[in-house]
């Protein structure tokens, strides 16, 4: 496992991270699935264990992933081994009528820190996030008030902002021009590009990145086909219908011919051309079992600049498009 800087923090961070969404297992808000469907607890721990052994040392997760499950199990596992790097985030939470709304008051913000804490069974969060909010959230100052107050208390160490999937430029730019907080989570792999441009501005002023959804919800692993179906607790249900699957693969044909040129899986390819850009501190695959955890640990190929260019010029001319039109789809449900 190779290793690099999280900003200008002193974080170092491996490249591969733990996504811990998944393992937070099936949860509903209303009739929606914010979940991945179910999960077995015992693989989950035996995943998390195998990942450190494997030298991943940075582990993403969210009070909202399985509504705390995601936390607990990771405090159950590592605590407060100094070895282990933690990040969660806060700011989604069910109302009483069980609908997901948005909350970056200060004093939710405290609280929420505390049971993350107290979940996580440890005495500080190495990165507390704020999950996807927004900018009349940050031009408010509630939010930024509370997650410095948290760093003074020692409760956290650094802070950053979990950037919105489709348009992640008006909060980064609010964060960059009045320099608060350490780092960026973006949306960031082949199909979706559209944070490449906040790249050089991030590294230049001393912000870490976590590249988030580097397989596009498991598209880019090249295992579905127009035909998968997901269970009504799998969150993929609604994003991935079988249009968006048809018209997706259909413009991944010419990518695949790479990962087989280099002999490796889609898997290793996606997750490569990502860790290609040196201002990605790491990128989080979501990681349930023991064989994602050893496939995913190893699996950073170096590309050439021939196809890392091909990958970046496929999607200006190509796959922007595509990311157009899930858009809308997404929009529509």
């Amino acid at each position: 496992m190779k290793f690099r800087k999280f900003g200008s923090t002193d974080l170092v961070v491996s490249e591969i991270g733990f996504g811990a969404w998944g393992i937070g297992g099936p949860s509903m808000a209303g009739d929606i699935a914010i979940g991945w469907g179910k999960v077995d607890d015992s693989e989950s721990i035996k995943a998390l264990k195998k990942s450190a052994d494997e030298g991943i040392n940075f582990f993403d997760t969210a009070d909202f992933y399985g509504l705390g499950h995601s936390e607990a199990l990771i405090g159950k596992v590592f605590g407060n081994d100094s070895n282990i790097l933690v990040a969660s985030k806060v700011g989604h939470r069910l109302s009483p009528e069980n609908n997901i709304f948005l909350d970056y008051s200060y004093n939710y913000i405290i609280e929420a820190c505390e049971n993350s804490l107290r979940r996580l069974n440890r005495e500080q969060i190495d990165y507390y996030q704020l999950h996807s909010a927004r900018l009349s959230h940050l031009e408010n100052g509630e939010c930024i008030e509370a997650m410095e107050s948290l760093k003074k208390q020692g409760k956290i160490r650094y802070w950053g902002l979990s950037l919105n999937t489709f348009d992640p430029f008006p909060e980064a730019e609010f964060m960059l021009r009045n320099n608060i907080g350490s780092g960026f989570q973006l949306v960031f792999n082949i199909i979706n590009q559209r944070a490449r441009d906040l790249f050089k501005e991030c590294s230049g002023n001393g912000y870490g990145i976590i590249a988030r959804m580097p397989l596009q919800f498991g598209i880019l692993t090249g295992k579905f086909d127009r035909n998968t179906k997901f269970g009504k607790d799998d969150h993929r249900a609604f994003r991935l219908t079988s249009e968006v699957l048809k018209t997706t693969l259909s413009a991944l044909e010419e990518v695949w011919l790479i990962s087989a040129k280099y002999g490796i899986s889609k898997t290793s390819l996606a997750l490569s051309f990502i860790m290609s850009f040196e201002q990605v501190s790491t990128v989080i695959p979501g990681i349930k079992t023991v064989l994602q955890s050893v496939e995913n640990a190893n699996s950073i190929e170096l590309l050439q600049t021939e196809d890392k260019e091909f990958l970046i010029r496929k999607y200006d001319e190509d796959l922007r498009i595509l990311m157009d039109f899930i858009e809308k789809e997404e929009l529509k449900n």
